[in-house]
């Protein structure tokens, strides 16, 4: 075998900073095609984040873990309402009647000192139109953002919105029952609309004016349903009530903002993170004081 002299080789080719050079190869891998995933990762940061964090977002960006808590939360919904719709009694499951009035998840301000049914209530729809509204909305909107700010987040601000929905209901429409999973998402559309509106500048303009468009559409013909089931069709059966939605579009725009503003940074570091949990708390608590010693229902 030939001896090579160390010295005499062609050292690598680096930069200033000591860095090798790629080589044709490596240039040639670099300009492949985008895998799906990759793609996908490309497009929620572009719909997720302003410019100047969607390169940190792409470094560390993978599928893996997928958005469990969105994909979980949506099945549960999915499964309770099939189980009231095929296996319960009902005259129709297009509208759902009688079995979710009887239900133990469903909000009723009669049974409001069973506490679960403050969050419960999400699990159970009136109907096939109500249902695939939140699931559409929620796993459009859920799944990215749990992408981009992981589950625990995303959870925080959902759950956040199904409190809020149902105290809020409880105070300013107390005598009409809940059901639905509208407190949740009406808290990411609010987390997300206020980064929309708030990072406007740093979004591809186009692109902000429709994310901002398509919110208000959406929540402006959803609002008007909910008004219609409430105030203006009284057939027999349990009422939607509007309030859930007023309750967790202000939790997203507060709890949520903070949340998904917060990206890649400290909260227990920002002001506003305790400003919002303490005016959260405070809520909280004026809604039990109320429905223990105020509450016009029985």
């Amino acid at each position: 075998m030939d001896d090579y002299d160390v010295e005499q080789q062609e050292p690598l080719p680096v930069d200033r900073d000591g860095r090798e050079f790629r080589i044709e190869e490596d240039q040639a891998d670099g300009n492949r095609k985008l895998g799906c995933c990759e793609k996908f990762q490309h497009t929620v940061s572009k719909w997720m984040l302003p410019e100047d964090l969607r390169s940190k977002y792409l470094e560390r960006a993978n599928c893996c873990p997928p958005p469990i808590f969105i994909i979980l939360i949506s099945i549960g919904e999915l499964a309770v309402f099939i189980y009231y719709a095929v296996w319960k009694p009902q005259k129709q499951w297009v509208t759902l009647d009688e079995g979710i009035w009887t239900s133990p998840l469903t909000y009723k301000p009669e049974s409001r000192q069973e506490a679960w049914r403050f969050f419960s209530y999400m699990f159970v729809h009136a109907g096939v139109e109500h249902i695939v509204g939140n699931l559409v909305m929620q796993l459009l909107l859920g799944i990215p953002l749990e992408l981009v700010h992981k589950g625990f987040e995303v959870g925080m601000v959902y759950l956040a919105g199904v409190l809020a929905g149902s105290l809020a209901s409880s105070i300013f429409d107390p005598l009409s029952a809940l059901v639905g999973a509208s407190g949740g998402v009406y808290a990411l559309i609010g987390g997300y609309f206020m980064n929309a509106v708030v990072n406007f500048r740093e979004m591809i303009p186009l692109l902000g004016v429709f994310r901002i468009l398509a919110i208000v559409i959406f929540v402006g013909t959803d609002f008007g349903f909910a008004f219609y089931r409430r105030f203006v069709n009284h057939e027999d059966g349990l009422n939607v009530s509007f309030v859930a939605h007023f309750g967790g579009i202000v939790a997203g725009m507060t709890i949520g903002y903070i949340f998904f503003s917060a990206y890649n940074k400290k909260l227990l570091k920002d002001p506003r993170f305790w400003l919002c949990i303490v005016g959260y708390i405070v809520f909280v608590l004026f809604a039990v004081l109320f429905n223990i010693f105020l509450t016009p229902a029985p």
